[in-house]
């Protein structure tokens, strides 16, 4: 198993399909050196596709007393929408704006899954998930490209 990285094997109808859990604090593996610091690309060379890549994503308010969890095909468009404040409802009126996790999966099946998944657990389960592999609750769409929010 790569540092930082849960990969599960989901063979389906003869189809060896896989998931990613990606923890941006542990770093990468140098057994993949041409990816290291760039999960971007990572996402890429693990579906061969970046158009296309099924990830469950929690976004927090900037304290985080809001938090919201989303599946998307399109995470680096998701986060967008939600900064520019895109969605209606939840997203909007409480200003999650801010990605704390995500993970990826091989196929959109699994991603809802997941997804139904953690909107069924208690809330204190899901800060523990969060706390768990985003101690200080980072932005990691820093990471991934965008700019920094403003604190409040």
């Amino acid at each position: 198993m790569l540092a930082g990285y849960q990969i599960h094997n989901k063979p389906r109808k003869n189809k060896s399909l896989y998931s990613v859990t990606l923890n941006l604090f542990q770093g990468l593996s140098s057994a993949n050196p041409s990816c290291n610091h760039n999960p971007m690309k990572y996402m890429i060379l693990m579906t061969g596709r970046f158009d296309f890549q099924p990830c469950v994503y929690i976004m927090a308010s900037f304290n985080g007393q809001a938090i919201y969890i989303g599946v998307t095909s399109d995470l680096m468009r998701r986060i967008g929408q939600h900064r520019d404040g895109y969605f209606d409802g939840h997203s909007k009126k409480y200003k999650t704006h801010r990605l704390v996790l995500f993970e990826i999966f091989g196929d959109m099946d699994s991603a809802i899954a997941r997804e139904k998944q953690l909107k069924n657990w208690r809330r204190q389960w899901k800060i523990n998930h969060v706390t768990a592999t985003n101690p200080k609750w980072r932005d990691l769409a820093e990471d991934l490209g965008f700019p920094a929010l403003p604190s409040y």
